[in-house]
């Protein structure tokens, strides 16, 4: 398979001019294939050659300005176009494509609840051409007519207003000039529920099996909606651009969600059909936010080349996460941000993967595929909220719609966006961006309190190259309340400083970042962090909590703080946490890296009695029934740890828990698969719950549950499935991964990781990006914190000849299991 590169794409777009794009898809022709048949209308400015992609089952036919092509000059996703005279061209292709499995292209899906059948395209980066064969680069925007032929009894959606014609024939409205990345179709019997808004169709679309579960949120998410259409509409002086606002929950999605304009594609996990906390709502919130922003960042106004994907996703996440909080009823989306999002671009940022927020360039469209991460998304966020906090939110606005004015429909560079912001302010933001968009790593902040004539003068060392615009919190202990503190003051610091800021008598705590305005890792002086081991709960604002939990995650990681001293301390403060997306980073940290990675396995089951104990307390904390959300967060998380069955299995068999929830289908297949990891339940009893729950869901736990079981034949049966064969989906690989590697098995295991390497480099290059994300990722045996798996997986970096996006997974692992050896000492 070939890729595009830079260079090629920059000469074809100086050489061609895209207008429109007219395409017949027939979803009647099997379950193998369909048929698309493709007329693209073109302009050549010089006479020269270039070629067409198109990743075809079967190429019927070609013809060019009504000559004939041959066929077989198809080479490596390729169709060259020789010989072309300037001027205008028709381009008439006719093939039958492949549908996916794997989330590429065209996925095709049967549901197993009810046997409905449904597809729908992910195109995102260069997988148009699975679906028509198309000129596949971001800066050659064209207009798109679809029509599609789709069995009786479907309803197809598009990125503009579908129209029945009979027959089971839908046509698109044309669409404005997009993309090629952003053609979007879904098709199947969805479950649909309409409405408008400012004269506007809305709609929410589902599969079937799923639809008394939409349609108990149906409220709740066109609330949501509403709110941030008319938050942008606040904001932005473009009106929303396109001719109407659908969001389809798809089967097995390998995004959170896509923002294809006027149909925006979810992940339908997000159709909650078991319990869930208000943080996991808000997230769902926050992620219809990020791809409304799309319609602006990315839509609109579209990269002109991947190397400025930042300027769709941190435009995004700073706006989903800003317009949450600004205009839902989740109001505090600033603090999952800090203490689950903003992690995630740190560790990004700490592997040798790392990269700019704006490389100065990005060589090929599958290189550009891996840049897709934490520092894109939320790296790129945290810098623009220090941008709006060094430039003011006024002057940033303005910039964005100087931007949108200059590129409507069109394509922009970072330099483009640099100097719309400019055109909005008086402050050098070419050298805000030098500094913070084209630079890597995480730089350290550091107070020092020193006493100058009786007063405390506080001065910040920086470790890095960054401006940053902070918040010092100044807090004392409060004398009415044992282990409360309360707060002084907040001192606003440009770090470099010009001279020491007088801060008066030391205080109890000094917090750095407190609001957290920039991205950098934070340290405390001395008597700051013993003040923390006793009155980090008595902190009075949750988002300054998650500030310093984010601390003391990056001390362990960086060997400044041991793994069990975070225990103590999680065990110390959580029980009195009431933010619920500060339970679940806490416990979620102390549990798959403390626990699992960080410590040694001698010292594990202590670890695990630690974080029961935290989780009992919880439980018992939430009895009266008033808080469901983190009563939830500590059952999940108890059983998660059991390291006993006997409870847990208790719990199954009554099916509720003493005092409540009663089991839905995620807590009792949750408890089925730590069960089968103890070796408490058999095949049986995971054959009898799939009975019980035969949906998508239950067959994806029914096959994490059977690759945990500790049986040799139930391995052996789970790695075939994963490397010995290619059927399974991407979500059904996802979920035997997950239950493959178990620390409690490490025995049992032992001789499938020499196997791993071999077999993930096969089954990368044999299945795709998709898959080898998922063996790199989810099928790592990240439990094997040892220095032969690092010399295993080293090995192979350096001798196997390695899928790109596997490179990039086995880089950024086994950095991580370098780390963790470094935090163990070993």
């Amino acid at each position: 398979m070939s890729v595009i590169t830079r260079d090629e794409a920059q000469l074809r777009a100086q050489f061609l001019d895209v207008h429109r794009y007219t395409v017949e898809l027939d979803l009647t022709t099997g379950d193998e294939t369909f048929d698309s048949r493709t007329v693209i209308r073109f302009t050549a400015r010089t006479a020269g050659d270039t070629f067409v992609e198109l990743k075809p089952t079967e190429l019927r036919g070609v013809t060019l300005d009504g000559q004939p092509l041959d066929p077989e000059s198809l080479h490596e996703d390729r169709l060259p176009l020789r010989g072309l005279a300037a001027g205008e061209h028709e381009l008439r292709i006719d093939t039958a494509m492949p549908y996916s499995h794997t989330g590429e292209g065209m996925h095709r899906f049967t549901d197993p609840t009810d046997g409905e059948t449904y597809v729908y395209t992910q195109m995102f980066l260069d997988d148009v051409q699975r679906v028509f064969p198309a000129f596949d680069q971001p800066d050659l925007k064209a207009v798109f007519e679809l029509t599609v032929t789709a069995p009786e009894g479907w309803t197809v959606l598009a990125n503009g207003i579908t129209e029945h014609l009979g027959e089971g024939r839908w046509r698109a409205a044309p669409t404005p000039l997009i993309s090629t990345y952003l053609v979007a179709v879904a098709a199947g019997p969805w479950h649909s529920v309409r409405t408008e808004h400012r004269g506007l169709p809305f709609g929410l679309h589902c599969r079937r099996s799923l639809a008394a579960h939409l349609d108990a949120d149906t409220d709740e998410l066109f609330e949501v909606t509403r709110a941030c259409f008319d938050r942008y509409h606040e904001k932005f002086e473009e009106p929303y651009p396109f001719d109407s606002y659908d969001q389809a929950f798809v089967p097995e999605f390998n995004a959170g969600a896509m923002e294809n304009p006027g149909l925006v594609t979810f992940r339908d996990e997000f159709v909650f059909r078991s319990a869930v906390t208000d943080t996991e709502r808000q997230t769902r919130a926050m992620v219809i936010a990020h791809e409304m922003a799309h319609m602006w960042f990315g839509d609109l106004v579209t990269l002109r080349w991947w190397d400025d994907i930042w300027l769709n996703e941190s435009f995004a996440e700073y706006m989903g996460y800003q317009t949450t909080a600004e205009a839902t009823r989740f109001t505090d989306t600033w603090i999952d941000f800090g203490v689950a999002r903003k992690s995630w671009g740190y560790d990004a940022d700490q592997r040798p993967s790392t990269h700019p927020v704006a490389p100065d360039q990005v060589h090929d469209s599958a290189s550009a595929l891996l840049n897709f991460d934490g520092i894109s998304y939320a790296k790129g966020a945290s810098a623009l909220r220090q941008l709006v906090a060094w430039l003011g939110e006024k002057d940033f606005l303005a910039g964005i719609n100087i931007h949108f004015k200059r590129h409507r429909f069109a394509n922009a560079t970072l330099a483009d966006f640099i100097d719309s912001l400019a055109a909005a302010t008086e402050r050098d933001v070419h050298a805000w961006a030098e500094a913070w968009l084209r630079t890597t790593g995480v730089d350290t902040l550091t107070p020092v309190i020193e006493s100058v004539e009786g007063t405390c003068v506080l001065t910040v060392d920086r470790a890095g190259s960054r401006p940053h615009r902070v918040t010092a919190g100044l807090y004392d202990r409060d004398l009415t309340d044992e282990g409360g503190l309360t707060l002084r003051e907040r001192i606003g610091l440009d770090v470099p400083q010009t001279a020491p800021q007088p801060i008066g008598k030391r205080p109890a705590l000094l917090v750095l970042n407190d609001g957290d305005l920039t991205y950098a890792k934070i340290r405390f002086d001395a008597e700051s962090f013993e003040t923390l081991r006793t009155g980090l709960s008595g902190l009075p604002d949750p988002l300054t909590r998650a500030v310093v939990w984010n601390a003391l995650r990056d001390a362990v990681r960086d060997g400044e703080l041991g793994p069990a001293g975070y225990l103590e301390t999680a065990r110390a403060h959580l029980p009195l946490e009431t933010d619920l997306a500060l339970v679940q980073g806490v416990l979620a940290f102390a549990s798959a890296h403390v626990a699992d990675r960080y410590l040694k396995p001698e010292d594990r089951p202590a670890a695990l009695a630690t974080l029961g104990s935290l989780c009992r307390d919880l439980l018992r904390r939430t009895e009266d029934g008033d808080n469901p959300g983190l009563r939830l967060l500590a059952v999940r998380h108890f059983i998660d740890v059991a390291a006993h069955p006997d409870t847990i299995a208790a719990w199954l068999a009554d099916g509720t828990v003493p005092g409540g929830p009663e089991l839905d289908p995620e807590l009792r297949w949750r408890i089925l698969g730590r069960l089968a990891v103890l070796g408490a339940v058999d095949e049986t009893a995971i054959a009898a719950e799939l009975d019980r729950d035969p949906s998508a869901a239950g067959q994806e736990g029914a096959a994490t549950c059977r690759a945990a079981l500790p049986d040799p034949e139930a391995k052996r049966a789970a790695w075939e499935a994963m490397f010995g064969g290619d059927s399974l989906s991407n979500y059904l690989f996802t979920a035997t991964a997950r239950g493959f590697w178990q620390p409690e098995q490490a025995d049992l295991v032992r001789e499938y990781i020499p196997r791993y390497y071999e077999d993930a480099v096969a089954v990368a290059a044999r299945r795709g990006p998709a898959i080898a994300a998922a063996a790199g990722r989810w099928a790592f045996p990240h439990h094997a914190v040892d220095a032969e798996n690092l010399a295993l997986g080293e090995a192979c970096l350096r001798e196997a000849d390695l899928n790109v996006a596997l490179r990039r997974k086995l880089v950024d692992e086994l950095d991580d299991l370098s780390r963790a050896l470094r935090v163990r000492g070993e």
